[in-house]
């Protein structure tokens, strides 16, 4: 007969979920602790799981508890507080999702910024997604016990983003029509210095993960098919792990990337497993790394604004638009209808964190008890981005 197991994912206690076939599996509730950095530490997501013979037969993921109703509030502020807003969804790439709503906005305006803004832009989009990646692959020096690198890190590229934002987290610096902050030589200089820390991390990352702890914990597990990333829409690092091809950067490019392409490396990876989804994140750090110091240096030779001015009201007019960015989770979308009035008639998101975690349900099912932790360490969400 299966047997009831709920597991409350988060930063509650101590983790008590096996990992090792050889340990007796759990009954009752038990919570599960990915690490302190971790973005799944602000908890919110249950697992209702039934365990028969040490496998999960059956699934479902409860999630909703931190739900905001943002789509709601969006129709109510105007588009300089819907950038604000935006920002605050997904908290670890705040500034990934405050770009993609004011390049939706600016394609309903037919508004064009200026190319400083452009590459700078770009540039901060990279930045951002190497704080997230660090997130989420600060869980591999965490279940090996070691002292982790990666929040330090992240903690001088939020720096950076103070220094040029006034903001440490949320960085609130996209308008409409480009930036509120331009970038000097000395704060280009100082992101250029901080990529050699990140290219460190990222090869003693790679090496822990071909660790023998680790690899029996990840190689094989909750493998990704094609089947399950096409019916769920599964995208990111979590969709290229498993050797598809989906990256907006090159197949739609937006902002600088057309430019870039050349240093849009696609990962090697390609079994779709838990440690393959994890090699493709420390891979994309090195990738961003590269990205980021071509923007430093196609910045310290291109002078210009890094915004179009604009009236204190912006206003769009009648229309609706579609922008989908390639945000450090996958595609993050914004649809926009506008009735011509300073605020949104509707404004609905496509986030990646819904979609992966959609995936778990059936992703789960065959697993191994011992075999959930890696799984969702592996598999990328946050709350705010999936409670939307």
């Amino acid at each position: 007969m299966p047997t009831p197991l709920r597991v409350l994912v988060g930063a509650l206690g101590p983790g008590v979920l096996p990992t090792s076939a050889t340990e007796p599996p759990p009954t009752g509730t038990v919570l599960l602790d990915l690490g302190p950095e971790h973005p799944s530490g602000t908890g919110l997501v249950e697992l209702r799981l039934w365990v028969e013979h040490g496998l999960v037969s059956d699934a479902t993921v409860v999630v909703g508890a931190l739900h905001r109703g943002v789509e709601k509030l969006f129709e109510v502020r105007d588009y300089r507080q819907v950038l604000m807003l935006a920002d605050r969804h997904d908290w670890q790439a705040p500034y990934a999702a405050e770009l993609t709503v004011a390049l939706t906005c600016e394609q309903l305006l037919g508004l064009e910024v200026p190319p400083r803004a452009v590459w700078l832009r770009t540039l901060l989009a990279e930045h951002t997604r190497l704080l997230s990646h660090l997130g989420f692959l600060a869980w591999v020096p965490f279940r090996l016990g070691v002292p982790s690198p990666t929040a330090a890190l992240r903690e001088v590229l939020r720096l950076q983003l103070q220094h040029l934002t006034g903001n440490r987290v949320h960085p609130m610096v996209n308008r409409v029509g480009g930036l509120a902050a331009d970038a000097d030589a000395a704060w280009l200089d100082a992101e250029r210095a901080v990529l050699a820390d990140v290219r460190t991390v990222a090869d003693r990352l790679g090496t822990w993960l071909d660790d023998p702890v680790l690899r029996d914990l990840t190689t094989g597990t909750a493998v990704l098919s094609r089947e399950l990333v096409a019916a769920h829409g599964v995208t990111g690092p979590a969709a290229r792990a498993g050797g598809l091809d989906v990256d907006l950067r090159t197949q739609r490019p937006y902002l600088a990337y057309a430019e870039l392409a050349d240093l849009l490396v696609p990962s090697p990876e390609t079994s779709g497993d838990a440690a393959a989804r994890l090699a493709t994140l420390v891979h994309e750090l090195r990738v961003s790394a590269d990205l980021v110091e071509a923007c430093v240096e196609r910045l310290g030779s291109l002078p210009g604004d890094v915004a179009v001015r604009l009236g204190k009201v912006v206003r769009l007019p009648e229309g609706e638009a579609y922008v989908a960015t390639e945000a450090p989770l996958g595609v993050s979308g914004v649809f926009l209808v506008s009735r011509g009035d300073k605020t949104p008639w509707r404004l609905k998101l496509r986030t990646p964190s819904f979609n992966h975690v959609s995936a778990l349900e059936p992703l789960l099912v065959g697993l191994p008890v011992d075999a959930i932790e890696a799984t969702l360490a592996s598999v990328g969400y946050v709350v705010g981005d999936l409670d939307k």
